[in-house]
């Protein structure tokens, strides 16, 4: 018999031999003088065991407590960290806006055989060579790429979400688009990225984990790290053992991932020097019939601590052949 059954019966018994005051009263069972409470509290006492349970098993899952789950006595649970390190969720969502930036001439899944398209095809593919090792020659943190300028107003944040979004179609790698433009991030407003802890944040702020600073995309395999708080020693936080030990763990946690840098120009920043050299790759974007080439070697120059380097011209007139070519620089005369 259930304890509410056995509770009913002795209020009943008690009715019937014309004991009152029985509302609300605790009385005492025939064995052993436990007391037993009466229905309604046996009620309260299950339905509070109920929430403290679901309360429980929230908290087991990561989740945060819900209004009305907390103890009976009326606080409630404090909400439990996320598990550290695993940045393969990310912790908020951001829906691209695919068809305006199909209108502004980004490569898109939802059309594969644009033009655009077919020419990221061409860029992608030596950089996923040189990621995953099948290039013939082994690259060191090949997966960490990096896409600069020398100059503002080259397209370099226009080439690094086309080569993140061209390589996140692909079936065997994922995608991690950083907003290393610490200063004057771009993808916020190019994408929607809400101000929100990033890159930065993760460089100072121990409690923090890149879970906490991932923003999940509705491209499938293509997540986005946003740059963060300013901070005004910016490139001394790139530079520090704590950005070396941030940049091993993204480069070696998941091994088809391929992460991407937006970088700030090379010739008017201090920070995308510094990342250039802990990164396996870099893609110069260089403006056609724009940029000159002693301003092209000054940025090369820059950079030569990094063992492979890809040029890519922009803004080519788009009917001409190798619109978006590129080569490989290593240790030839600039």
């Amino acid at each position: 018999m259930s304890l509410i059954e056995q509770a009913a019966k002795r209020l009943e018994e008690l009715r019937l031999s014309g004991v009152s005051g029985t509302d609300g009263a605790v009385e005492a069972a025939s064995t052993g003088g436990a007391p037993l409470p009466t229905p309604e509290a046996v009620v309260r006492m299950l339905e509070a065991r109920k929430e403290a349970n679901d309360e429980s098993a929230l908290a087991s899952a990561g989740a945060p407590a819900q209004p009305g789950m907390a103890a009976a006595r009326g606080s409630q649970a404090p909400l439990p960290r996320r598990s550290t390190r695993g940045y393969g969720a990310g912790s908020r969502l951001v829906e691209l806006d695919l068809e305006g930036l199909k209108a502004r001439g980004f490569v898109t899944p939802d059309a594969p055989t644009s033009q655009i398209a077919d020419e990221f095809r061409l860029v992608k593919r030596p950089i996923i060579q040189n990621a995953t090792g099948r290039g013939g020659h082994h690259v060191r943190d090949g997966n960490l790429v990096m896409v600069s300028s020398a100059l503002p107003g080259e397209g370099k944040t226009f080439a690094a979400l086309n080569l993140a979004i061209s390589i996140a179609m692909e079936y065997d790698n994922t995608v991690l688009l950083v907003d290393g433009d610490v200063a004057k991030p771009a993808l916020p407003a190019l994408i929607g990225v809400p101000e929100s802890p990033g890159l930065l944040d993760l460089l100072t702020n121990e409690k923090l984990d890149v879970a906490d600073v991932l923003v999940k995309t509705n491209v499938e395999k293509l997540s986005v790290m946003p740059a963060g708080t300013f901070h005004r020693r910016a490139t001394e936080l790139l530079a520090s053992e704590q950005m070396g030990s941030l940049l091993h763990e993204l480069a070696t946690r998941y091994t088809d991932r391929i992460v991407i840098f937006d970088s700030p120009p090379i010739l008017r920043t201090t920070e995308s020097r510094v990342l250039a050299s802990r990164m396996g790759q870099i893609v110069m974007v260089v403006a056609a019939e724009s940029t000159s080439r002693n301003v092209v070697n000054q940025a090369l120059a820059a950079i030569e601590s990094c063992e492979v380097v890809m040029m890519l011209l922009n803004k080519a007139n788009p009917s001409e052949p190798g619109a978006y070519g590129y080569y490989y620089h290593r240790d030839t005369p600039r």
